[in-house]
Parts: C-alpha cells; structure tokens; sequence
C-alpha cells in the first residue's frame, strides 16, 4: 500500500542535504505539509524549493542551529505557529568526526553530543505535547555504528547508541498517549557528510563506495532514498501498530564482521 500523509505537518531536521532531503522530497510527494530545519539557509532553502514543487505548495524553511536551546524554541514555536500542529517529527540532523579516545578532545564531544543527542532530546520534549494532541509519531535517525563496534567515530557511535536507548524508551513512555517512536539506522551512505569528514576527493570517495559495496552481504550501497522509503513508511499509517523498533537500512551489513570500511570512512 502507497503510504498516504496527506495534509499531515511534517517537520524534518537536518532537511538541506542528504538523508534529511531526500526524505522531504518523499514526504513532499506523498502530500505531507513540511517544516523543513538546518543549518545551511541557502541549501535549506532550496531544499525547500524542490519540496514545494514536488508538493504543489510552499514548504516551511527554518534555519537554526538544534545544538542551542534558542534554535529548538525557535524551530517548534515557528512550526506550531505557521501549521497550528504537528503530526510527524523526523530527528535526522546529526554530526561526525573522525576520532578515537587517544585523539578527541572534549570540545569535539561536546560538539557532536549537543547535535546529536542534546538537540534531538531538547526538540522532542519541546514537540511532545503537539504530538500527544495529535496522536503522531517520531522517526529517528540513526546509524548501525549505534550498534557495533567501528573505531574511528567514538562520540558519533556513542551518541547514536544513546539515540536508540532514548528512542526505545520514549516509546513505551509515549504509547499510552498513542505517540509511536521509531528508529532507522543506515548503513554505509552516499553522503557528503562522510565526504566532507574523510577529506576523500571525488574519486577518492567513489573508489570508497565500490569497495564497501563489496562489504555488503546484498552488494550495494544505500542512497538517502533508500533511507527515506523507510522513515515514509513508519511516518504513514501502514505502520500504524509499529513502535520501538529500530529498523536497520545497510543491505545486511550489520549481520557479517566485515566492518572495515565503516573503519576506513573515518580513518
């Protein structure tokens, strides 16, 4: 069944670039009412562009940074004010760094955390109300590095284990007000993120992306379409009993012991 959320206000973080783009263009499409946050206002703008003709309506473009306490009330406030409710929140934007205990320091934890982890907590309890009123729901995104060990992103992978504790546990919190909870957890991914991270050139990073598919038990890489298809359809109702889980995207990777590339990504 095609998920249908019609005229169901979407907010979606992280929304300029990668994963978070692509699943507003899928929202935009499956008719949701999108307020799109990030920290790029030219590319969230144009993201929000590309969303409202994909929709036949204007997207909500809020640029703020989720890492401070003004950029989250600014960001829910913004949305309720401009839709009068919200029915989905997807908690995509996120940080990395290439690091390890002997060479982070703290102001690089501190960092990553405050993205990843402060922001996402911070926004939810601030949305949670609005939720609860209209019985909606929360996709997080995570990463399978929140569940297997892959040296060279400490605080990243420790953040996204702490997202899937929060998640897991929000969502029996939440259940009796009808508030589903749910995780999805990528895999290696097409992203400029990962680019942008490892310094790789363009032909570094395509080199990168042929071997790692040979890492994947199904052979190929995800791209931030494949990821959205899921957060879609654990935003519509043909999820509508579904809470809790963390479904993993990545092609089978996290079942082999083949995690050199999630290794050399961070290197």
């Amino acid at each position: 069944m095609e998920a249908d959320l019609s005229d169901k206000v979407v907010l979606v973080t992280g929304a300029s670039a990668g994963i978070g783009r692509a699943a507003a263009l899928l929202l935009a499409r499956c008719g949701a009412r999108l307020a799109l946050a990030g920290r790029d206002e030219r590319s969230l703008r144009a993201a929000a562009d590309s969303c409202a003709r994909a929709a036949g309506r204007a997207a909500l473009a809020l640029p703020a940074d989720l890492a401070c306490d003004r950029g989250c009330r600014l960001v829910a406030a913004k949305t309720i004010e401009h839709f009068g409710r919200l029915d989905v929140l997807v908690n995509n934007a996120a940080i990395t760094a290439r690091c390890t205990i002997q060479t982070t320091d703290m102001e690089t934890f501190d960092r990553v955390f405050a993205v990843n982890i402060r922001g996402v907590y911070n926004l939810t309890r601030l949305l949670v109300p609005e939720l609860i009123k209209s019985r909606g729901n929360i996709i997080n995104v995570s990463s399978i590095v929140g569940s297997t060990v892959s040296i060279g992103q400490l605080p990243y992978a420790m953040a996204k284990a702490a997202l899937d504790y929060f998640s897991r546990l929000i969502a029996v919190e939440l259940a009796p007000f009808g508030v589903r909870v749910n995780t999805v957890s990528p895999g290696i991914t097409v992203s400029k993120m990962v680019q942008r991270v490892t310094n790789y050139t363009d032909e570094q990073y395509q080199e990168f992306l042929k071997e790692a598919a040979t890492t994947i038990p199904l052979g190929e890489v995800c791209v931030g379409e494949d990821i959205a298809k899921m957060i879609v359809h654990l935003a519509s109702d043909n999820s509508r009993l579904v809470t809790g889980v963390n479904v993993q995207v990545d092609g089978g990777l996290q079942y082999t012991n083949d995690h050199r590339l999630i290794k050399k990504q961070v290197q």
